[in-house]
């Protein structure tokens, strides 16, 4: 890392943040907001990165966002939660300053910016039976933008995946689907459904998609408008090269651009947020188990630049955690121009009655209505003793008719095209499935039967599916008595197998309270900060709710930005 003398610099700048996800984008807002003078380097030509293409939802615990919302939720209450699941796997300090600090970020954005959330009344906590888990107000959605006031800006906005969009570009939120899927259901049902497709129709005349934003592409959305009105530079198809050190301090960033390798310094700090781990293969190799490193839901030009860069500089890598990445059951499909489409099993169909998770033994190793990341954690302790990646969901002819399976939507009736690409497996008995899987037949015929006794009781006696507050708001009210268990048969049977992707990594940078890195004694290396999953997971390798990624990336982001703000 090289050490600067009498530079000729390209330009001069308070804040330099390098990386347009959630992260990055807040700690550049508020530089802003508070009178610095912040430029954003974005490594591609749009804004969002994993933020873009995830749900959407972060967690941040005793907002009044939920006392608005009429769900008010304690910060104490969250703390004893964090401290059962959490035990004692360290971050306490970090932790207690994101307790502190989360509300206090989301008022100022509220108050200062176009960044809005509203708390979900019914959105648990992913653990269930802890003390002080909760049911709703934790867990806060972004309210949703019309992409229309973003002008050009609409196309820096990276897309969902496409796999989440219906009708050549248009975004649903969860509360849509059953509108769009049951429109004559109710006048309510069919005026939503005929309000959506209007507004898409008109969408598609002027633009390459959608333009009613949410989930994710809400937050990048607003957070992009949001800067441009503070007219705070964004640098696309900017990289991060090196950090550019003095005395041991970090002074700026060399930073490969269209026009050439330029030199940036920063006067009060660079803050890295480059999406963490993700595509860098010399990190994948090295933390991540084997079966999780084929697949990964960030974009492809997320390569580990910020923390490869920063060990360089003499940064700790912290990734003594419970894991080391955070994990999504996927299915992957070829797609017709040769790319491969990975879809993540998140809510749609894994807690919903009448499937199962089996592994090669041909047995549940799972309660498979647990949170995406609890599934992919039991699938890599299963495979330890029995090869379990990939694993196969289990359904037969009605679910899918009833909920669909991954890439096969609700009510499809034309499954050829999904059975010869290899993607669903099908058979008309259970031995020939399991054939098809290569699971034991004899003991698949065991575990099918069984569940089939528990579906008749309400009772999984092996797994007690249905027993949180997370399965049951993801089951199906209808079905009695547990909302996550029916009968699986009669045939055909079908199979579709899942991966365990990242969805972020839990390892990453060391830092404090306030996202400054530390370096290996624990002393902060002066002039840097990290957010996002360039951070290491405060909640130390698990995964307490739904958004335990995006909350502290934007807390963090603030934080960074506060501190360097006061820096001076």
């Amino acid at each position: 890392m090289p050490d600067i003398n009498q530079r000729q610099w390209d330009d001069e700048v308070d804040l330099l943040v390098i990386g347009g996800g959630a992260a990055g984008m807040t700690a550049a807002l508020v530089g802003a907001l508070e009178g610095l003078r912040t430029v954003l380097s974005e490594k591609t030509d749009m804004v969002g990165g994993i933020t873009s293409t995830s749900g959407g939802t972060i967690w941040v615990p005793g907002s009044s966002q939920s006392v608005k919302a009429g769900v008010p939720d304690s910060v104490d209450e969250a703390r004893r939660f964090l401290e059962a699941v959490i035990g004692s796997r360290g971050g306490d300090e970090q932790r207690e300053a994101f307790l502190e600090a989360g509300p206090k970020a989301l008022d100022y954005l509220e108050a200062r910016s176009d960044v809005t959330f509203i708390a979900a009344q019914a959105h648990p906590d992913y653990i269930a039976n802890q003390p002080g888990a909760a049911y709703g107000g934790r867990a806060l959605a972004p309210t949703p933008f019309d992409g229309r006031k973003l002008g050009a800006d609409f196309d820096r906005v990276r897309p969902p995946r496409p796999e989440f969009m219906v009708l050549g570009g248009m975004m649903l939120n969860r509360t849509d689907i059953p509108f769009l899927l049951h429109p004559f259901s109710s006048p309510k049902a069919f005026l939503h459904a005929v309000r959506m497709l209007t507004r898409h129709g008109a969408d598609r005349l002027r633009y390459k998609r959608g333009t009613n934003l949410v989930m994710g592409n809400a937050i990048v959305a607003r957070l992009l408008f949001s800067l441009r009105k503070q007219q705070v530079p964004i640098l696309f198809n900017t990289a991060l090269a090196d950090l550019l050190m003095e005395n041991g301090k970090v002074i700026g960033a060399k930073l490969n651009s269209p026009q050439g390798q330029k030199a940036i310094r920063a006067r009060r700090g660079v803050v890295l947020a480059t999406g963490g781990i993700s595509w860098n293969e010399e990190l994948r190799t090295k933390l991540f188990p084997k079966p999780a490193q084929r697949y990964s839901l960030a974009p492809e030009t997320n390569t580990g630049d910020g923390i490869a860069t920063a060990v360089r500089a003499g940064a700790a890598l912290d990734d003594k955690l419970d894991s080391p990445g955070l994990w999504m059951p996927s299915s992957v499909m070829p797609r017709k121009n040769g790319t491969t489409s990975v879809f993540p099993h998140i809510i749609l169909d894994r807690a919903k009655p009448g499937l199962i998770a089996v592994n090669s033994a041909g047995r549940r190793f799972v309660n498979e209505a647990n949170s995406y990341h609890d599934f992919c954690m039991a699938m890599l302790r299963s495979n330890e003793t029995v090869p379990s990646v990939p694993a196969y969901l289990i359904c037969d002819r009605s679910f899918i008719r009833d909920y669909g399976i991954g890439l096969v939507h609700p009510g499809t009736k034309k499954l050829d095209p999904f059975i010869e690409s290899g993607y669903l497996i099908q058979a008309d008995t259970l031995r020939g499935l399991a054939e098809r899987i290569g699971a034991d037949s004899a003991e698949f015929e065991r575990t099918v039967a069984n569940h089939n006794r528990y579906a008749e009781t309400g009772v999984d006696e092996e797994f007690g599916r249905g027993t949180s507050d997370l399965n049951r708001i993801n089951g199906d009210p209808d079905n009695k008595p547990n909302p996550c268990m029916r009968k699986i048969g009669p045939g055909p049977f079908f199979a579709v197998a899942v991966w365990p992707a990242d969805l972020a990594g839990s390892a990453g940078l060391r830092g404090d309270g306030n996202g400054r890195v530390l370096d290996a004694n624990g002393a902060p290396l002066e002039g840097l900060y990290a957010c996002g999953n360039d951070l290491a997971s405060i909640f130390r390798g698990t995964y307490p709710g739904p958004g335990t990624t995006l909350g502290p990336a934007i807390t963090f982001g603030w934080r960074a930005a506060m501190h360097a703000a006061k820096r001076g």
